[in-house]
């Protein structure tokens, strides 16, 4: 990183002082040099600082071979004796493991008795080694001691000086007695220096620097760290260097210092121990001593007492020097070591450092913005609460910042909100009265959160405060007693969290509490025997004071649900992050043994509490759920009295109910148990279809009595006996084909007609719709066994077709939800046979090509025009959906569904791309209108773009043109019109446009990937401004500043390609630039003819010549060719114009030619063309 040392100090005025040899050391000047040999020899060892050597070289380090790696490859270097050894110096010491750092600590303390001077210049040049600097360290004595004044203008006159030519800079600088002055390069604030190389080298290192602190100051701690001279002189030394503004300097000199502080707190512990065991020992053998023995134990004890006193105040120097001015530093890194360090200080010497007077620094440092920084203040506060010695200290910081430690549960940091509320729970445990019941609540809330691990640690709290219930069965009493109050304890703590639940007031969440407790309170939610007993009330085992009310009863069997499901599927839930998915064999295991628990209980039990239950339907949606969790290998299943029970009880259930949770759920669980690997399913499907069979007869007796002729004439009785087998016929054809029962020929006749405005009510006409997509939907399906010949698949089309012009007829519905089941139905068929076409084997029957007409393409258009991107005052039967935040989030929901329906038909090529061109115009809409859908349905359209491009570049380039042309040609007729604001609702601004444009440049991510795309887009909006550029002022001139949003995308060679391609219309026709009208055309030309950084960042071959900005300013006043002196970097192919010219028309502007527009493929005359031409057909 810098040149040589000796190179160095004879090019510098600093390195005079190297001169001297080394036995003028003991002269006035004291200074101490280093010959050129050892020079040489130490950036020997320097260069080698990053590469980690093995623990066999330690004990012989003079006379074996010495290992190194430099750049990735390996180079084995033996050095043999030749006359002299090699010497290791201290940053050696530290790459070679903690046993050769003592060894060579050893050695050092050793010369230190020598010889101070030498030794501790050594020392000095170890940490400025340690800061990455392979420099020039030289120093010398200063021995006005005692002449104050002298020192104040000594230190005064120690500044930074740079030396351009050499590339270096000197910095002098005091650690008394000492003037220093170290060299090192001018971008030394740039250098990556050991601490933060990236991998395991710098957290390597950061440990070895703190070990080797540590191993110096235990090795020094008896005699040399008392001399008044070593400490005092590496103390000012990091104190000076810590304050650098050079980040190397002030990061590593900030974690020795502070390492420093911790081993000296080590010795002044230690010093504590020997001072507290001495007198204890002159306690106990007072009487017994002799007065001289006394004495010498005093003198001892004040000895001890004397040297701590010694060590606290190089302590405080070191706090008041170092940290005070380094806790707030602009680095994170250097912020988060002084945190760490003051949180172990507090805990190790908490006699001194745990007061109000440094604690106020952890809370302080708490608001960190950097989350380490916050982290660390959070773990060294657990360090201290965790303590039981420390804890009756921390009462006054409790009630002062619990506050704060509250809100930091809230913190955007998951691993921050996780220690803090760790944090809590210790305070909680150990400080009873700490935190009011005020203090809890928003702590017990955040079993909810979306990240498991703080749900988790939440609901420990939750169980530590709400749950922990002492047992009363510990006590000796006889079975049936245990037995009875287990039952009541078990009750109590069911009934504390039914209440804070019922008081969260967010009863949609079960789940995620059952999910919060279960690490903790697992027992208690999978006790299902005593859970049952009290939703069942059994008489044989009556327990008082077990009354359970509706709303607690409907809870509780979630509860009983959540923690089945839980049980079965383990911690996975939508929407909450940090839970394990894999688990290990064990956790199998009790996976596998409570699922056999649960079957074999529930079997059992089920049929009695759906009987038991069988008039409320939110209880018996959540009963019906269970079975889906049964356990078909259960020994259990082959009970066929119990399996026959159970299906008898939920067909009971369905003959009462129709709503639609039961039977979804009657659904699912017919599903999981007629499946074929099912011990049960040979029982369950004869039950299943004989309940369709009878629900189709039903419903055909229903609809030979409802029609008369072709006209619906049900009464209001019979058309609701007709919604609601409807709706159980077509929920269990969600989930199970029925195609056996000809059901799309059955309803096919409840559809309204070409022309017909009566018909059945809008309700059973939904379930129609969705009965009868889920007819064509296990059609498609099962098509590859059904479709062995032609003529099935003939039919299946002609189902299809059916299907789809029936809906077209229903999407001009007067009822809304009809409507919006007509435009879903159709759009996931369609959707659903073109995936068909697309995965069939092309050599059997698979689904005929169907494409919808063209009337229904535009409907489909219209439908979401209008139903997605109107606000909700256009539509009446919406204003309901603004009395609740449920209903707008419904309404929201709805609307991004029929977005999502609508993209999907693009994407699979039902429809075509430019069918999008008026959904992309909404990707930026400052209407009023729509200004409120706009954050929340953006997504989705830029999802759309973005996959489009993935399956025609050019396609869907063209319809984001052919979107801005639209829009351009809808604000010129209303510009026309007057400009009223009333005329065409949802006509962009001008100003709307360009963002829109804008928006759309910014999804051309690789501009080399798409340069293509970009001068198709210039091409085609030059065409469109002067396509009756003939006499007069063009009329869409104003669209090149819409145009010219895309300039800063193209590179430099596409630039000069497009700007000639504009002149080619333009050169025919003089203009005076300066006249208003003309604005537009000189705008764009100066956006093609400004200079920027795209083609440069994109490995651009062109370079800035000099005086080429002037003479493009020049240019751009006429509408003359290029500048003959402007080199000619893009090679345009010029042809004959296009005539498939775009031009408005009176509602869609035509979308531009998809062929021949960009040449991507160079023919065969072209094959030395220049790499940087562009090849455009213009």
């Amino acid at each position: 990183m810098i040149p040589d040392p000796a190179s160095a100090a004879a090019s510098s005025g600093p390195s005079e002082l190297n001169k001297s040899s080394n036995q003028d050391k003991a002269n006035s000047s004291g200074a101490v040099n280093n010959s050129e040999d050892e020079s040489g020899n130490e950036n020997r060892h320097n260069r080698g600082r990053r590469r980690k050597r093995t623990h066999a070289e330690v004990e012989n380090v003079t006379s074996k071979k010495t290992q190194s790696r430099r750049c990735g490859v390996r180079k084995d270097v033996r050095h043999r004796k030749r006359g002299h050894a090699e010497a290791v110096t201290l940053f050696d010491a530290i790459t070679r493991g903690p046993s050769a750092m003592r060894v060579v600590i050893d050695g050092w303390t050793e010369a230190y008795v020598v010889d101070r001077d030498a030794s501790l210049l050594d020392l000095i040049r170890f940490f400025i080694q340690c800061c990455g600097c392979k420099g020039v360290v030289t120093a010398e004595m200063c021995h006005t001691k005692g002449d104050s004044d002298a020192m104040d203008k000594m230190v005064d006159e120690l500044v930074e000086d740079s030396d351009e030519v050499a590339g270096l800079q000197y910095k002098k600088f005091l650690a008394f007695p000492w003037i220093l002055t170290v060299t090192w390069p001018m971008d030394a604030d740039s250098m990556e220096y050991p601490l933060i190389q990236p991998g395991p080298y710098g957290r390597w290192f950061h440990s070895e620097l703190c070990d080797f602190v540590s191993v110096l100051v235990c090795q020094c701690q008896h005699s040399l760290i008392f001399d008044s001279y070593l400490i005092n002189t590496l103390i000012s030394l990091l104190s000076e260097l810590s304050d650098s503004h050079i980040r190397a300097f002030r990061h590593t000199c900030t974690l020795a210092a502070v390492k420093l502080l911790t081993s000296l707190m080590d010795v002044a512990v230690n010093l504590s121990l020997a001072v507290e065991k001495t007198q204890k020992l002159q306690q106990a053998q007072r009487p017994s001593r002799q007065k001289a023995q006394v004495e010498r134990a005093q003198r001892k004890v004040k000895e001890l007492q004397g040297k701590r006193a010694e060590i606290e105040s190089m302590m405080n120097v070191i706090f008041k020097a170092v940290f005070l001015k380094r806790y707030r530093d602009v680095h994170p890194e250097i912020r988060s070591i002084c945190a760490e360090e003051l949180g172990r200080w507090m805990r190790l010497y908490s006699s001194v450092f745990l007061n109000d007077t440094y604690l106020k620094y952890m809370d302080w440092m708490s608001y960190d913005k950097i989350p380490d920084v916050r982290l660390k203040c959070v773990l060294g506060l657990q360090s201290l609460y965790g303590d039981p010695i420390v804890l009756p200290h921390l009462d006054l910081f409790t009630s002062r910042f619990k506050d704060r430690m509250i809100s930091m549960t809230l913190d955007k940091d998951h691993e921050v909100a996780l220690q803090t509320m760790k944090l809590l729970l210790l305070i909680s445990k150990t400080h009873e009265d700490a935190l009011t019941a005020d203090d809890y609540k928003p702590l017990l809330r955040l079993v909810y959160s979306s990240q498991r691990p703080l749900a988790v640690t939440a609901g420990e709290l939750l169980f530590l405060r709400v749950l922990s219930i002492d047992d009363p069965t510990a006590i000796n009493q006889d079975e049936r007693s245990q037995e009875e109050a287990h039952k009541q304890h078990t009750f109590t703590r069911l009934k504390a969290l039914l209440e804070f639940h019922r008081d969260s007031k967010l009863h949609n969440h079960v789940v995620y509490l059952v999910d919060s407790l279960w690490d903790c309170s697992g027992a208690l939610l999978k006790d299902w025997p005593t859970i049952t007993s009290l939703l069942l009330h059994e008489p044989s085992s009556p327990l008082p004071g077990t009354g359970l009310t509706r709303e607690d009863e409907a809870v509780l069997v979630e509860l009983m649900l959540a923690s089945v499901r839980q049980a079965s599927e383990g911690p996975v839930l939508a929407g909450r992050n940090g839970a394990k998915k894999m688990l290990s064999s064990r956790e199998k295991k009790v996976q596998v043994d409570d699922c056999t628990k649960l079957t074999q209980h529930f079997l059992t039990v089920l049929p009695h509490l759906l009987a038991k239950f069988s008039g409320r339907w939110d209880i018996v949606a959540s009963l019906m759920r269970i079975p889906q969790y049964f356990l078909p290998e259960s020994p259990e299943a082959k009970n066929t009295q119990l399996v026959s029970r159970l299906l008898s009880e939920i067909r009971a259930v369905l003959e009462v109910h129709s709503d639609a949770a039961v039977l979804e759920a009657a659904s699912r669980t017919f599903l999981s148990l007629c499946g074929e690997e099912t011990t049960w399913g040979s029982m369950a499907r004869p039950v299943r279809d004989s309940m369709v069979q009878g629900w189709v007869d039903h419903l055909k007796g229903l609809l030979t009595n409802s029609f008369v002729g072709a006209i619906f004439s049900a009464d209001q009785e019979q058309s609701g006996d007709l919604y609601v087998t409807l709706k159980k016929v077509s929920a269990f054809h969600n989930c199970h084909d029925l195609s056996g029962w000809n059901l799309f020929d059955l309803l096919l006749p409840l559809l309204p007609v070409e022309g017909s405005q009566e018909g059945a009510p809008p309700e059973v006409l939904k379930e129609v719709l969705q009965c009868l997509s889920y007819c064509v939907f296990w059609s498609l399906s099962t098509s590859s066994e059904i479709l062995t010949s032609r003529d099935k698949a003939v039919s299946l089309r002609l189902q299809l077709r059916v299907f789809c012009e029936a809906s077209h007829r229903c999407l001009s519905h007067s009822n809304r939800s009809v409507r919006q089941q007509a435009f879903l139905g159709v759009s996931d068929i369609l959707t659903a046979h073109s995936y068909q076409q697309q995965v069939w084997h092309p050599t059997s029957w698979g689904p005929l090509p169907y494409t919808p007409t063209p009337k229904l393409q535009m409907a489909l258009l219209n439908f979401v025009c209008k139903n997605v991107f109107s606000g909700p005052d256009g539509d009446h039967e919406c204003k309901a959906c603004r009395h609740s935040e449920e209903d707008k989030m419904e309404e929201l929901h709805r609307r991004r569904s029929m977005l999502a329906a609508y993209c999907k038909l693009i994407l699979h090529g039902v429809l075509e791309t430019s069918m999008a061109a008026d959904i992309f115009t909404f990707y930026v809409k400052c209407c009023n209108l729509v200004l409120q859908y706009q954050n929340d349905l953006g997504d989705i359209i830029k999802e759309t773009i973005h996959r489009s491009r993935l399956i025609d570049k050019f396609e869907s380039t063209r319809t984001l043109v052919l979107s801005l042309q639209q829009s351009f040609v809808r604000l010129k007729r209303e510009q026309e019109a007057g400009g009223l604001p009333h005329v065409q609702q949802g006509v962009q601004t001008f100003s709307s446009i360009k963002e829109l444009a804008k928006r759309f440049a910014l999804t051309f991510g690789d501009l080399v990937k798409f340069r293509q795309c970009l001068v198709l887009i210039h091409r085609s909006g030059i065409e469109f401004a002067f396509q009756d550029f003939e006499s007069s002022t063009p009329t869409f001139l104003s669209y090149l500043s819409i145009l010219a949003e895309f300039s800063s995308k193209l590179l430099k060679p596409d630039k000069r390609t497009v700007l000639a391609y504009l002149q080619k219309h333009t050169s025919d026709q003089a203009a005076d630039l300066t006249e208003e009208r003309w604005q537009p055309l000189v705008f764009y030309r100066g956006s093609l003819l400004a200079e920027g950084d795209d083609a440069a960042s994109h490995g651009s071959s062109d370079r800035k010549q000099p005086g080429r900005s002037k003479s493009k300013l020049e240019g751009s006043k006429s509408f003359g060719p290029l500048s003959p002196t402007e080199p000619q970097v893009g090679k345009v192919h010029r042809s004959s114009p296009s005539n498939k010219t775009t031009h408005a028309q009176e509602h869609l502007v035509k979308r531009p030619p998809s062929q021949g527009t960009v040449n991507t493929e160079a023919g065969d005359d072209d094959d030395h063309a220049d790499e940087d031409a562009v090849e455009v057909e213009l």
